[in-house]
């Protein structure tokens, strides 16, 4: 059975055909890339895989549920790394990340998800003096902290440097390569990183 399993899916608001007509699977293990430049339906065909938007039509499948009637179960079995979580300045990295914990069954160690997003100097750092490429890593250690089976990453490596985002996507390999590691990647346009990771590309 495949991890995710998207048919025919169209997303419409009024007029405005967000998402028409996207069909694709994603079995256990890949990394996944769905490409496309701003305002190609990127974003909201990712809302909807992770429940948070309901399917004008077409058939959408995540772990087996439908995501638009999936509950607590499901929210623990998925990570989301969104464009900008909006964490509150006055945190500690240490604060936030336990906070964000406390919501899973099963979190990460704390120094476990600190070292693999490269953050062990400043755990101790209010989240408002990072730089925006660290507070970029304080997203990704929030989507996986609670150790998903299928992760979410909308725009993840927006703002990084070309070796923090080289580091970022070697991160995203290897939960890719884990046991119970599958990745759904999102990038605005086809960078090479990402095309090189990837199992599979939709454009």
């Amino acid at each position: 059975m495949a991890v995710v399993d998207v048919r025919d899916l169209h997303k419409h608001y009024g007029d405005v055909h967000a998402v028409d007509g996207l069909t694709f699977r994603i079995e256990a293990g890949e990394v996944y890339a769905l490409l496309g430049e701003n305002g190609a339906g990127k974003s909201t065909a990712v809302e909807v895989l992770e429940g948070h938007r309901t399917a004008t039509s077409g058939s959408v499948e995540v772990l087996g549920v439908d995501p638009s009637r999936a509950g607590r179960d499901f929210r623990d079995r998925i990570g989301i790394v969104l464009q900008s979580s909006g964490v509150e300045a006055e945190f500690t990295v240490r604060e936030v990340i336990e906070l964000y914990g406390g919501c899973y069954r099963n979190p990460r160690p704390l120094d476990e998800v600190i070292a693999l997003v490269g953050l062990d100097e400043k755990v101790d750092a209010r989240i408002g003096s990072l730089s925006g490429g660290q507070r970029r890593r304080i997203d990704l250690a929030l989507g996986i902290i609670g150790r998903p089976e299928l992760l979410f990453l909308d725009e993840p490596t927006t703002g990084f440097d070309p070796s923090a985002r080289r580091k970022s996507w070697d991160l995203i390999e290897a939960l890719g390569d884990d046991e119970s590691g599958f990745v759904v990647g999102v990038a605005a346009t086809p960078g090479h990183i990402v095309t090189e990771i990837a199992g599979k590309l939709v454009h």
